[in-house]
Parts: C-alpha cells; structure tokens; sequence
C-alpha cells in the first residue's frame, strides 16, 4: 500500500511538472510572436529590381579582376536608382537571351547599349535615351580608307548581332566569307592588331574607348555620315509605366546636376550632347 502511494505521487508530480512546462512554452511562443501592444507593423523590405546587361561590351559593360560589373551604363543607372529611390542589382544576361528574360519577368529593366528602335518598341518600353552612338571604322594609320564604301574589298570583323554586323552585312553581302564576327568589339580589334581582319566596325563608344587606351597600335578611325545616329536607351518591360516614369525622373535628375556629364567625361573625355 505504501508503495502504491508513493508510486501515485511520483505520478502526480510528473504530470503536475509536465503541465507546467507546457504552459511555460505556450506563454512564450505566443510572447515572441505577438508584438507589442500600439508599436506600428515593421516596413516591408525595399525589392530590389534585377538589372540585365551582357557583360561583355567595354567600356558599356564589363566584368573587372573580381567579377564585379562595371561600365559606363552601370554608373548611369546606378545614378539614375540612386536619384528615383529605388535599388538595383546587375546581373550578366547573355546578349541572345536578354530581351526574353525582360518579356519572363526574370529581370526589371535592361542596360546593354541597347538601341532603341520602332521593332523593338513593339515588344519593350524604353527610357528617354541616354547615349548617341554612330558606327565608326577602326584601320590602320596607312590605310587608304576614307567612306565606308572604301572597305567593299576588304576583311571586316564585326561583333556578332550588332548594328556593325548589320550594315556590313548589307554592304558586303550577310554571308559573306569577307565578314569576320566575333563574340566582342574588342575582339574583333585585336584582331586587326594582329592582321587577321583590315577593318572593324562598331559602335563610335567602344571604338574610341579601345583606341585611347591601345595607343601603340597605329590605328585610326573613319567616320561616314551615311551611318546613321543611334540612340541608347534602358528597357522596361512593355507597359510598366511606373517604373518607366521613375527611370526618366532619375534621367532628367542626373543631367540637371552634372553627374551625367561627369560619368561621361570619365569614359569618352568630353560630354555628350
């Protein structure tokens, strides 16, 4: 009989010990989870918008040393988010795959030297245009070219899909053996330092950028005003006039005080018009 009862109160105290515990972890759970009383609820995180761009356009848009994207498109919209109040992260989209992944929601907008133009409007909305680019013809000093006309009888390396690709495509015929493509401009120049192309053509900004800092080279460039002007602007996923507006705001904000020109000035040594 006595150990029946103290077997019952062994059992008593356990579950009384039991209970007790189980109030104890309710009372705290619900006290982590409830705030507290008239504190406001706390903000929700600022989204921060994915930017895309083919890495591989200096000085528009490159990869350094350690892998960070940088460029003079990237200083632009970095400045322009910084202005309009919003945040962005850059992520390298190959240049085939980029506008799909602005139409799949996989990015907010688009920087990549991008030209604006009435095909690519129907399917994206852009921005007021930031950069007027022009094709220029990188030969060397020596070369007795002085049109675009000049260049029928020679080897020609473009980039491949560019605007460069395309008006020597219809100068020299799309299939042409006399066109060389490559991946990237500067590509394409380095081979015409080592004599495997006559001339390149490609945009006027990454022509310049190249040819200022490859001095020793002995090239030149030749201008044709039979190409015409090409204007560069941000993409947006067609009807997102938010974000649109916000860009254009960030635009118009960096150039009324001079940070546009500055960023300019550091890539193509003057301003842009």
């Amino acid at each position: 009989m006595l150990d029946n009862n103290i077997n019952r109160r062994l059992a008593l105290t356990a579950a009384g010990l039991f209970a007790a515990l189980a109030i104890a972890g309710c009372s705290k759970q619900e006290s982590a989870s409830a705030p507290a009383a008239g504190a406001p609820p706390a903000p929700a995180a600022a989204r921060v918008l994915v930017v895309g761009t083919d890495a591989a356009y200096t000085p528009f848009e490159s990869q350094n040393d350690k892998g960070e994207i940088v460029g003079f498109d990237i200083e632009v919209v970095k400045a322009v988010a910084q202005k309009a109040g919003f945040e962005v992260k850059f992520v390298n989209t190959p240049w085939e795959g980029i506008f799909n992944s602005l139409d799949q929601g996989d990015r907010d907008l688009l920087v990549s030297a991008i030209t604006i133009t009435d095909e690519r409007r129907q399917t994206m909305d852009f921005s007021q245009s930031y950069f007027d680019a022009r094709q220029l013809i990188a030969v060397r000093n020596d070369a007795p070219i002085t049109r675009f006309e000049d260049i029928k009888t020679l080897k020609v390396g473009v980039q491949n899909g560019t605007t460069g690709d395309e008006v020597v495509g219809k100068l020299l015929g799309k299939s042409s053996t006399a066109i060389k493509r490559f991946e990237s401009t500067p590509l394409a120049l380095k081979e015409l330092e080592a004599g495997g192309v006559q001339a390149v053509v490609a945009d006027n900004g990454v022509v310049v950028h190249y040819l200022a800092n490859n001095t020793a080279g002995g090239f030149k460039t030749v201008s044709d005003t039979s190409f015409p002007v090409e204007k560069y602007g941000i993409a947006v996923k067609k009807g997102n006039a938010e974000l649109l507006a916000k860009i254009n705001q960030g635009l118009e904000a960096i150039r009324a005080d001079g940070t546009y020109a500055k960023i300019y000035a550091s890539y193509f040594g003057s301003e842009s018009k």
